[in-house]
């Protein structure tokens, strides 16, 4: 699949951002705008740049002149999984030690789909991060006296090879390191049992790898795959449904070996790749395994992006959905309209926008011209720059969209300014930009290009310098899914929270892509959207009786709150975890055609419902609770609906009139 592409470039009014840092930092000069802000090594271009990230199987922890590495350890209670950092190992120049001297910062030099280069000037030394490597690979550029230290005592350092290519190192945390180097390096332990350092000055490779196992068929693996190293990595669409990675390698010859997370098992294509089932590092993503081969081919069963829902609405429920939907419709007035908030906003207008085309799929059209008048009001000013108190600004610092509100406050849009939640708060706008170019061809055409700005801020394919957005900004190549959370530094890396609202997004492009007949963007939006759910079914939805994370959490828990790249939250951003209510719905709002592919599995679903409806009160929100009886549909059509119709409230993004055609679509049990 080729790039985006659109007719006329388009910009919105130039940012002045007085909230956005300055990302030129730790970035190399020969990196240009755009540049990343929601990347699996975001820590290491914010702030002091020297909080840990996530490199499967390591957390990695650089600083001015070293880096250090984690095989983490994993802590588990019924609330939270995370993995806990303590610097093993630490590999830094010995004379830079020695001079205590430089105050020259690490610097990112190049960046790919699945790697990132840090080089450490004041030591010689220069780290290509490759994603799922067992191996940490170190390129010493000068000859320099290597240091390797640990905040644990250093048991035995043991030459396994007589030219003195290979040590083992054994920690008294009952860890055991392999160290492998491109030509001869003279380690030994000095007084201090905790650093190992080199006798003479060396240049050239060192990789270092743990040890998993004390069995010698890892030792065995580890030496055969040694002496040729991945240097990047690209992700390639390269068609509907199917992801093909690509590293760049080095070294002596041979083929590379990687590790492949459970999800990436469940994808692989078997041709060209060996899989090395008994050889295996954990990680709070499940076990992951070897594969031996240049590139990989992940391809996933095709999603079907579909305006209505596939089984439509029986004849006999016809009459109750048109009954709400003249009710839903009559409330339109986008004359009344005090939101600025651009999530809310965007929520409001998809809303309404749900409202056409379920008229649509009911065959009651004459309620569909308000609702076109309804969105043309309310998304024009957005798409001109006339809304008052708010609007879509352009950020060239960064490369992406952001907002006046989130321009001057970080907190401005629940971070909007700042790159958090872009999928979420545009996936909106662009369902509604879809639903009316669909029906409105002209209007359609007249916005184009500013519907395209909105959709490449998180959906932009390009890997040109001279783009306007970054490449695919929230979407992570390695795990599948998207990342929420920009522009801050945290010690767990980054998170999301509401998977359904980034399936929605990518939902919502595909659909656009359609309206404008645009089968590439179909494709990538479908691709995408694709991805997002089984990522979603894989590390949100807990399974009962699933040993994919420990049982005492799996136990008390049926769907993740938050997730971070290094831990798992029953907690939420804006409630406790006691709110399993709320836990349910945001990782179904808003409901869609796509929904019936994201929860699927019914099992699944009516054990989330049974887990979530002891957790309703007097005081639960009437919207939550539409979430909830909405998925007790699946599977309960008629006890659903019966309560839907007692409630006397609905969610900001959704509707009665939803609802019921939600219901009224489903088989359910009563099939």
């Amino acid at each position: 699949m080729p790039n985006n592409k659109k007719d006329t470039p388009f910009t919105f009014p130039q940012a002045h951002s007085t909230v956005l840092p300055d990302p030129s930092t730790f970035f190399s000069q020969n990196l240009v705008s755009p540049l990343p802000t929601n990347s699996f090594f975001q820590n290491w271009v914010l702030n002091n740049g020297d909080n840990q990230e996530y490199i499967h199987p390591y957390l990695i922890k650089p600083s001015n002149s070293s880096l250090s590495i984690s095989y983490p350890s994993r802590s588990a209670n019924s609330a939270v999984i995370y993995q806990a950092f303590n610097p093993d190992l630490t590999i830094t120049s010995a004379d830079n030690k020695i001079k205590q001297s430089s105050n020259k910062k690490h610097t990112i030099s190049s960046y790919t789909d699945l790697s990132v280069t840090v080089d450490m000037p004041s030591s010689n030394m220069s780290f290509p991060l490759v994603r799922g490597s067992p191996y940490v690979t170190v390129r010493v550029t000068e000859p320099t006296h290597i240091s390797i230290s640990t905040i644990h005592a250093i048991l035995f350092v043991t030459p396994l090879d007589p030219s003195l290519t290979k040590y083992s190192f054994t920690l008294n945390n009952s860890q055991t390191w392999i160290i492998y180097a491109s030509s001869p390096i003279f380690l030994t332990r000095g007084r201090d049992t905790s650093e190992i350092t080199s006798e003479r000055s060396f240049s050239g490779i060192i990789r270092l790898a743990l040890w998993p196992d004390s069995d010698t068929k890892y030792e065995a693996i580890l030496d055969k795959y040694s002496s040729c190293y991945p240097v990047s990595g690209d992700a390639v669409l390269r068609e509907p449904f199917f992801m093909e990675y690509k590293w760049e390698k080095e070294g002596s010859g041979g083929d590379l070996l990687l590790l492949a997370h459970p999800l990436h098992v469940n994808l692989l294509s078997k041709h060209g790749v060996t899989v090395l089932d008994d050889f295996k590092y954990n990680s709070i993503d499940g076990e992951l395994v070897g594969v031996v081969g240049d590139s990989w081919l992940l391809e996933a069963d095709p999603v079907s992006v579909t305006w209505h829902s596939t089984k439509g609405v029986k004849e006999e429920s016809r009459d109750e959905i048109v009954s709400a939907l003249l009710k839903d419709v009559d409330g339109l007035n986008s004359s009344g309209i005090t939101q600025t908030n651009s999530y809310f906003y965007g929520k409001l207008i998809a809303r309404a926008a749900r409202l056409a085309l379920i008229a649509e799929e009911v065959f009651f059209y004459e309620v569909i011209p308000k609702v076109v008048k309804f969105l043309k009001e309310t998304i024009e000013p957005w798409l001109e720059g006339t809304y008052n108190g708010n609007g879509f600004l352009y950020d060239g610092k960064w490369g992406g969209i952001i907002t006046k509100l989130g321009s001057t406050d970080t907190g401005g849009d629940f971070g909007f300014g700042i790159y958090n939640d872009h999928h979420f708060h545009l996936g909106y706008f662009l369902y509604a930009i879809a639903v009316l170019a669909k029906i409105d061809p002209a209007w359609g055409r007249k916005y184009k290009a500013q519907a395209y700005s909105i959709m490449e801020d998180f959906m932009n394919l390009s890997t040109r310098s001279n783009s306007n957005y970054t490449r695919l900004r929230c979407f992570d190549f390695y795990k599948l899914h998207s990342w929420a959370a920009g522009l801050t530094e945290f010690n767990d890396g980054r998170n999301q929270e509401s998977t359904s609202e980034a399936v929605g997004a990518y939902y919502s492009a595909a659909l656009m892509g359609m309206a404008y007949g645009d089968a590439n963007l179909v494709a990538i939006g479908s691709t995408l959207t694709a991805f997002e759910i089984l990522a979603t079914q894989m590390w949100w939805h807990v399974k009962e009786g699933g040993n994919l994370y420990e049982e005492e959490f799996t136990r008390e828990n049926r769907v993740v709150g938050v997730l971070w790249s290094n831990k798992r939250d029953s907690g939420l951003w804006f409630a406790s975890a006691e709110r399993r209510e709320c836990r349910l719905g945001i990782q179904l709002l808003p409901v869609l055609p796509i929904s019936e592919i994201l929860f699927s599995d019914v099992e699944y679903v009516k054990d989330l419902v049974e887990w979530t409806l002891p957790a309703i009160s007097d005081g639960t929100g009437e919207g939550w609770k539409g979430f909830l009886y909405a998925l007790q549909g699946v599977y309960d059509n008629e006890g659903a609906l019966e309560k839907i119709r007692r409630l006397n409230g609905f969610d900001d993004g959704n509707s009665l009139t939803n609802l019921l055609w939600w219901i009224h679509t489903r088989g359910g049990g009563d099939e």
